[in-house]
């Protein structure tokens, strides 16, 4: 057995300088794969990102050392849990598809229910008696059709949807480390998903303490996961339309329980059906919706962009001014830029990796792009 929680394929070297590369400063989901398709390991990437964050116009980058890499691996080993890659068999391949999807997991449990056909169910912190009967009821009919329940380990709709999935596999997703679960009292709960044969897992490092700005990203790991998105109740200001809202964007099936007008709770559902969410009273809505996309493999994209996939080049100085003119604070997409530029996609890409390095370089929703400024 690999050490470090490895497979065959993967060595101890290049694991560690997967979790270097991801962990350094200034690099996110693509700017780690950009670094791979370019270097082809992250062994070969981490000795040239000073030089290409200087292109950029940062003269210093801080990149994770060793030995804090080495540290973080020790914590999970002692923890029980696993880091898990994105080309490996047991990273989910649903997730894999979704735009902005982690690079790496910190994985707890049976990793395989990552892999199996999920349903992300989502709802009020501060859920009602019939919000919470109706969440018992569609997760456990969904486990019992073989469906994985995913949710986010809050207060209320998510609680109740892990316990009432426990017997037939649930994950829960962490917006900070594996050590530092929240909310607190859900301690129990999390330690009852590893132990009768769920998943818990994370993007963050060992000690992070979650922010608000990490739940969003939680979300769009829950919402990745699953092939439909269940919001049970919601106020007009709940986090779980952005759950909704992400589905949406990575193009997820989103269900919503209708409500009554004079409840609050019940006031972002009733939104989400007016903007065009399906409805569900009951679990056959979701299952038969699922079934004709239960009936194919799940879709596994490749990461390259389609113009990404052949040999790169530094752009000359009037390439770079062109891309850089082209770029301004307001978003513009990947294929916009191209265009307006007139410079190769394969150099675009290159130097947009240099200014992200650089710390210069903002990303947004549909892969669009623009200066920080």
């Amino acid at each position: 057995m690999n050490p470090i929680g490895g497979r065959e394929g993967i060595s101890d070297s290049e694991r560690l300088a997967r979790l270097r590369l991801i962990r350094s400063e200034n690099i996110g989901p693509v700017t780690y794969h950009g670094l791979l398709r370019r270097f082809g390991t992250a062994q070969a990437a981490l000795p040239e990102i000073p030089a290409l964050a200087a292109k950029g116009g940062k003269r210093r980058i801080q990149l994770c050392d060793p030995g804090t890499a080495e540290a973080e691996l020790a914590r999970l080993a002692r923890f029980g849990a696993r880091l898990i890659c994105h080309d490996e068999p047991d990273f989910s391949p649903a997730l894999r598809a979704a735009e902005g999807s982690p690079p790496l997991l910190s994985v707890m449990g049976d990793a395989a229910r990552l892999t199996q056909p999920s349903v992300a169910i989502v709802g009020s912190r501060s859920a009602s008696a019939a919000g919470a009967r109706l969440t018992r009821m569609f997760a456990s009919e969904l486990g019992e059709a073989g469906y994985v329940v995913t949710s986010g380990l809050a207060r209320g709709i998510d609680t109740v949807a892990h316990e009432a999935a426990l017997a037939s596999g649930t994950v829960g997703i962490f917006a900070g480390g594996l050590d530092r679960p929240y909310p607190p009292q859900n301690k129990p709960l999390m330690r009852r998903i590893v132990d009768e044969g769920g998943c818990l897992a994370t993007e963050m490092p060992f000690g992070w303490e979650p922010r608000a700005v990490d739940f969003p990203r939680r979300n769009r790991i829950v919402v990745g996961l699953s092939l439909a998105v269940l919001v049970v109740e919601a106020s007009l200001r709940s986090g779980s339309l952005i759950s909704a809202r992400l589905g949406g964007e990575l193009g997820r099936l989103v269900f919503a329980v209708p409500g009554s007008p004079l409840e609050p709770r019940s006031a972002g559902t009733n939104m989400l059906l007016k903007d065009g969410a399906q409805l569900a009273t009951e679990t056959a809505d979701i299952l038969q919706a699922l079934e004709p996309m239960a009936r194919r493999p799940s879709p596994v994209q490749a990461l390259l962009h389609p113009d990404d996939s052949g040999d790169t080049h530094e752009a000359d100085a009037g390439e770079r001014a062109r891309i850089l003119r082209s770029l301004g604070v307001a978003p513009v997409s990947l294929d916009d830029l191209i265009l307006h530029s007139s410079v190769s996609p394969s150099t675009v890409h290159m130097t947009l990796l240099e200014l992200e390095l650089a710390g210069r370089l903002e990303r947004h929703s549909g892969g669009r792009i623009s200066l920080l400024p």
